[in-house]
């Protein structure tokens, strides 16, 4: 095989496994598992100061789903196995290739998982993927034969000798499981959960310290998947024709960036009488140059938005006033997530009380901050590295290289660890000042509802009615139960009534019923949470074995081991779901 273009000479032929790193994941151990970094998006960078109110649920591997819908080969993919798992796998099944992907903390885990490789399948080809591929002399510091970088269906693609360019089938995932809030379970129902949507891979913009614009070649190199908006529609179509899902998680560094896309989506949602909801990654320049009337009208209900600081200089910032613009997205019923970057060049121990009341000013739904990080492979990486100011792994392990906890250079003006406690703080004195993201989310969907509920479109209408249709029930007894915790801070417990009592006068008497008697049970949750959270409680996601279609016409039933999940569900091309229309 070349090592530039290598082809493997089985090709189709060839039986895959495609898997995660091993957990557990929410604890500190030898192979760079971190008690601080837990596998939960929410509760380990956004609301992680919260306690209860914390918003806790799992993702899965979208990247390694997507890979294992459209390679032509027997694959199975193992998501989220702890090492004994994993090593049964290899033992049970002769794998001719184990692809593995991770992020740089993990690169522990994965050096000990080719280890068990080679052991067990000494002929298998292994393939390290994901971010951890942006690191330099990964192939030989893990002991794998090949690092994917970039796309990796067109890698696995071309890697079995089939067309890299061949269209993109896409799956249908659910963007998240096992939601709990206030130490409730939410059920993850195709109606209540939003469908993965993968539009492009890459991003264009490329800030600095971003690793996923690294990993597709840097600034102004992407991939669409999907071209056009004829396509994105035929792909969201046959997704709720499949599934009944009417809201996607689009996973899409800026979506919004692609206007031609958008809009063309837009026209064909309103030509079909759509009323989907869309939760979008976008920059604040590119927000603002859309009218609030075609946000609402595209569906948009949710929007991450790098607010970064009050003194950056990246250009998606550029002339814009954050604050102002949080306040009118979610006047109108646009949760907006902010993401602030803790440790820029110009921060230091004497402003940093600034750029936290600066961050939490903006009262966002949800706020992400993160340490200020040159990850491998971006420019921020270079340019420490020219200095001579990162820290090797003796004094900073990759383990802890992930933005929660410390930096891995020496800042020009925070040094000692400080910024783990201006971590922290930034997190504390937004939920502090702010609220429950709960709380802050109800308050937007009242918003939203009131706005619009006499809209003359009907799918704007139809869209608020089902994404608040729980406000007079499930969301009113929520308002009611954390009131009810807040009564001994009488600021917090005034906000919390004031909502409570907006949300009254727009549900009437079903909300003023329904608080009280469902408020009971949340406030009895909410207390045994902080229970288990007092008593080092932590949270795990199951493992999933799956096969594509392939893999499961080569299944033999075998009783005394587990049985693969048989996801048959259907995959979406433009062309496959133009046809069915």
């Amino acid at each position: 095989m070349s090592p530039d273009s290598p082809v493997h000479p089985l090709g189709s032929q060839a039986k895959i496994l495609l898997t995660s790193v091993f957990g557990p994941f929410a604890q500190d151990d030898e192979y760079g598992s971190r008690a601080i970094n837990p596998m939960e998006l929410y509760h380990n960078q956004v609301t992680r100061e919260q306690g209860p109110f914390s918003l806790r649920m799992f993702h899965r591997s979208f990247g390694l789903i997507l890979m294992k819908e459209n390679i032509d080969a027997p694959c199975t993919l193992l998501d989220f196995p702890d090492l004994e798992r994993f090593e049964q796998e290899i033992s049970d099944n002769a794998y001719d290739i184990v692809g593995i992907s991770a992020i740089m903390p993990n690169i522990g885990k994965v050096k000990k998982m080719c280890e068990l490789i080679r052991a067990r399948l000494p002929h298998a080809v292994i393939v390290v993927g994901g971010h951890i591929a942006n690191v330099e002399g990964i192939r030989e510091r893990v002991g794998a034969d090949h690092v994917c970088r970039g796309d990796g269906v067109r890698w696995f693609r071309r890697f079995l000798g089939m067309d890299g360019n061949a269209p993109v089938r896409h799956p249908y995932v659910p963007s998240g499981f096992g939601t709990r809030i206030l130490g409730i379970g939410v059920k993850d129902e195709p109606e209540s959960t939003a469908a993965i949507l993968i539009p492009s891979v890459g991003c264009p913009v490329g800030c600095n310290f971003c690793s996923t614009s690294a990993l597709f070649g840097g600034k102004g190199r992407f991939i669409n998947f999907y071209e056009t908006g004829d396509e994105l529609f035929a792909v969201m179509d046959g997704l709720e024709k499949g599934h009944g899902v009417q809201s996607f998680f689009v996973m899409d560094e800026n979506f919004l960036l692609h206007r031609s896309r958008a809009l063309r989506l837009l026209e064909l949602m309103e030509e079909q009488g759509k009323s989907w909801s869309l939760f979008v990654f976008s920059s604040a320049r590119v927000l603002q140059s859309y009218s609030m009337e075609q946000l609402v009208r595209l569906g948009v209900s949710w929007v991450w938005m790098g607010l970064e600081g009050q003194e950056s200089s990246y250009r998606k910032l550029n002339g814009v006033d954050t604050r102002e613009l949080v306040r009118e997205l979610q006047s109108h019923g646009i949760r907006v997530l902010g993401s602030t970057i803790i440790g820029l060049e110009t921060h230091t121990p004497h402003n940093m009380d600034a750029v936290i009341d600066y961050a939490v000013s903006h009262d966002t739904v949800f706020h992400q901050f993160m340490l200020y990080t040159p990850i491998p492979g971006t420019p921020l990486y270079e340019e420490h590295r020219g200095n001579g100011t990162l820290l090797g792994e003796d004094e900073r392990p990759a383990a802890d290289n992930h933005g929660q906890y410390r930096f891995n250079y020496i800042h020009g003006h925070i040094r000692d660890g400080q910024e783990t406690g201006f971590l922290k703080d930034a997190f504390t004195r937004d939920f502090q000042v702010n609220g429950p993201s709960l709380a802050r989310m109800i308050r937007v969907m009242i918003s939203g509802r009131q706005r619009y509920r006499h809209h003359p479109d009907a799918c704007v209408r139809k869209r608020f009615r089902r994404e608040t249709r729980e406000l007079g029930t499930t969301y009113a007894a929520a308002l009611w139960a954390m009131a009810k915790w807040y009564r001994a801070d009488r600021r917090m417990h005034a906000r919390l009534k004031g909502m409570l009592k907006d949300l009254y006068a727009l549900c009437g008497w079903k909300a003023r019923i329904a608080a009280p008697l469902m408020g009971i049970f949340a406030r009895f949750a909410i207390g045994r949470e902080q229970k288990r959270l007092e008593s080092g409680w932590t949270y795990e996601p199951p493992t999933f074995c799956e096969k594509n279609s392939r893999a499961m016409e080569l299944e033999i039933p075998v009783p005394a081991r587990e049985k693969a999940v048989p996801v048959r569900q259907p995959v979406f091309t433009p062309q496959a779901a133009s046809r069915q229309s």
